[in-house]
């Protein structure tokens, strides 16, 4: 053990030595000299360092049996994501190139990392198919942290207390340094800091700065998925101050400045646990079959100010998120669930959009105009399908028009190229502790239809108007909500997986949305839905904002932006503003100022909605996890999900739960993972387990904090 440990600190020296002097070529005994060895035994030892450190690609040998430190190509800039076993991959800014950085050419860095790595001159053997196309490099710099808090479990061991990290993307414990824990004990959730990390020999140090709670507690587990996201659990100081400072009335004369539309009969239709409401609708009939379709917004740019301490923080923060009890607001309560909320039978200030359409679904002319509305009536989704179904109730008249125009704007929509995916997603039900005691599928409806069709109808009109005033798109500074063309080796491979199932998508010469939509409809009801559904989201491009419009693929539309949410969404707030400024005249000053901008306001927002998305879905397997626990040994149908060469993952169909049922538990053959048909197959019965085939399940065991349900095959 001792000599292997002097092989290992031999081994740096030389590395350190070869490495900063890049330049130059050293034979042995110039190496031997520089540092310090002397003896046949030490000799020895160090031709077995250059040999070990050679075949590992670390130094190479030249002309003259001469040892360098690699040349290495020009220092490139990128994000680093980890990978599983170690390893991580770095996608080049501006080049959609990606790098294969080896786990010991990871440096100090961490996933999420924008790091400075350089290229080798030639790749390494041993690795999976796709990452062998990568060219290797090393990290030479971590240019930006991605995250310094880390959220893991305190654990002490020979009186050091250290913090092992929930991701497993984080292969470092984190040593914490005496009297930095805060008061944490063992087994308790913690927020680390990272205050040092000079050499990849040494673990991180760190100090405790938030206990969170015992861990495995589901409620302490979402508040532990929220802090890992780097997502704020209050508002600082001085943005609480200016709200509170925000008056409650609204002066009279800016009602004046407006549309006063407070006559109008408008509604809010939102989910039955929902406090802040975004929009209201409006319907009056007009000749000929005509309607005039008002949707109404509340006006957020009236209250947060352009540069100020709330608007910083709004900007920040980019979204609320919804994680399952509990909502992160971009915004303080004040506004969100009280003054911009449009609340029922209170004066409240909007942005409306009002349009006329045809009984065809046309919109035949259309206004935009800030307005002053007073809601009618507050609606769950729930109550508008009751309605719909018996034609019985509040406003029976008007949502009975609008459940027709919309039936009429989704038939449209649907033959001009938008795409109707039907993901399936989980809600709960909780007890008064906070513990999940029902999962329920989320299910669309005609009510959730009806808001839907004319939210999109509303964002279609706004990003159209803006380029059709005549100032020209190079000179209309906006903010867009595209979604580009999928990559057609991606749909290539749908098309393949789909057509094992017995369904057909064409892709000669590119595919269009229409031929995707014919998928979507064709894979209706059958057991695979699900499945397919979620691969075909994810063969798509992520649709992102942007200030240069390329249309939204996914929708059909060849302009598209968000306007009709800007109490939970940052961009939806500067489309208002724009708007505003437009309807004032914009200064030649003013486009310049935002031109330079919107970039990174576009950038910005599209990775706080990436990050509320994966937020979201792990605080989601987090209750998942929970509810499992009581589960123990139930047995449920399911669809697998997932094929790997260690098992198969499988869907629990009825709760949107995925488990994993690991190689080693299916003890009846020996079975080999054939990729080509999506598939584990038995050896000897050549019994097989593919993707999108039923299966039975049973609970075996549930690990919360780790989001993990294991399962073993039950009897059918």
């Amino acid at each position: 053990m001792k000599q292997q440990r002097s092989l290992v600190s031999l081994s740096r020296e030389v590395i350190s030595l070869l490495k900063t002097h890049p330049d130059e070529a050293f034979t042995t005994a110039e190496i031997a000299a520089a540092v310090g060895l002397r003896g046949g035994t030490a000799h020895r030892l160090l031709h077995e360092a250059l040999s070990s450190s050679v075949e590992e690609k670390i130094i190479e040998r030249v002309k003259g049996n001469r040892y360098r430190y690699p040349r290495r190509r020009a220092v490139l800039t990128g994000r680093l994501s980890m990978m599983k076993g170690g390893t991580g991959i770095v996608e080049v800014e501006g080049e959609g190139q990606r790098v294969f950085i080896p786990h010991n050419f990871l440096s100090t860095a961490l996933d999420g990392d924008r790091v400075g790595i350089a290229l080798f001159a030639e790749s390494r053997k041993g690795r999976d198919d796709e990452e062998k196309r990568l060219p290797d490099g090393e990290v030479v710099e971590v240019i930006e942290r991605g995250r310094v808090r880390i959220v893991g479990t305190m654990e002490k061991s020979r009186g050091f207390f250290f913090v092992v990290p929930d991701d497993s993307r984080i292969t470092r414990d984190i040593y914490i340094q005496k009297g930095s824990t805060e008061g944490a004990r063992p087994g308790e959730k913690v927020v680390a800091e990272i205050t040092e990390w000079s050499s990849p020999e040494l673990n991180p140090e760190g100090r405790v700065v938030e206990v969170l709670g015992k861990s495995g507690e589901p409620l302490v587990e979402v508040r532990a998925v929220a802090r890992a996201h780097s997502l704020p659990l209050s508002f600082p100081a001085d943005v609480l101050a200016e709200v509170r400072a925000i008056p409650e009335r609204i002066p009279p004369e800016e009602v004046r400045r407006r549309r006063d539309l407070r006559g109008a009969v408008a509604f809010t239709i939102d989910p039955e646990d929902a406090k802040d409401f975004d929009d209201a609708v409006s319907i009056e009939p007009l000749n000929g079959g005509r309607c005039l379709l008002g949707v109404h917004i509340a006006d957020v740019s009236y209250y947060v100010k352009e540069g100020t301490p709330l608007d910083r923080e709004a900007y920040e923060r980019g979204t609320s998120v919804y994680l399952p009890n509990a909502v992160v607001p971009m915004l303080p309560e004040k506004l969100s669930n009280n003054l911009c909320s449009l609340r029922p039978l209170e004066d409240r200030l909007s942005y409306s959009v009002l349009m006329t359409v045809t009984k065809q679904g046309v919109v035949e002319s259309a206004e935009i105009v800030r307005s002053a509305i007073r809601s009618r009536r507050r609606f769950s989704y729930e109550e508008v399908q009751r309605i719909i179904e018996s034609g019985k109730g509040d406003f029976a008249g008007e949502i009975s028009r609008m459940r027709a125009l919309s039936e009429v704007l989704h038939r449209k929509r649907l033959r001009e190229g938008s795409i109707d995916f039907e993901t399936a997603e989980a809600k709960f039900r909780f007890d008064g502790e906070g513990y999940p005691v029902e999962i329920l599928k989320k299910v669309r409806t005609d009510a959730t239809n009806l808001v839907e069709e004319f939210m999109l109808l509303a964002n279609k009109t706004v990003a159209e108007s803006v380029e059709s005033t005549g100032r020209g798109p190079a000179m209309s500074p906006f903010l867009y909500r595209v979604h580009d063309a999928p990559n057609t080796e991606k749909l290539r491979e749908l098309a393949d997986f789909v057509k094992r199932f017995g369904f057909r998508l064409h892709v000669d010469g590119g595919v269009n949305s229409k031929a995707l939509q014919k998928l979507i409809e064709q894979v209706k009801g059958s057991e695979v839905e699900d499945l397919i559904n979620e691969i075909a989201v994810r063969s798509m491009a992520k649709a992102v904002y942007s200030p240069k419009n390329i249309g939204h693929y996914g929708l059909g539309f060849a302009h598209y932006a968000q306007f009709t949410s800007p109490i939970r969404r940052y961009p939806d707030l500067i489309v208002h503003r724009l708007l505003v400024e437009y309807g004032g005249g914009m200064a030649a000053v003013r486009v310049r100022q935002w031109m330079k901008r919107l970039d990174e306001i576009c950038r910005h927002s599209s990775e706080m909605e990436q990050n509320a998305v994966e937020a979201e879905r792990e605080a989601v397997r987090v209750m998942q996890a929970e509810y499992m626990k009581r589960h123990l040994g139930d047995v449920f149908k399911g669809v697998i999900s997932g094929v790997t060469n260690y098992g198969i993952y499988v869907e629990i169909t009825d709760l949107l739960i995925e488990g994993m049922v690991h190689v080693r538990e299916m003890g009846d053959d020996y079975y080999v993972y054939d990729e080509k048909r999506y598939a584990l197959v038995g050896r000897r019965r050549k019994h097989e387990y593919r993707l999108g085939s039923p299966v039975m399940v049973q609970v075996v065991s549930v690990d919360v904090e780790r989001h993990q349900v294991k399962l073993a095959l039950a009897e059918e």
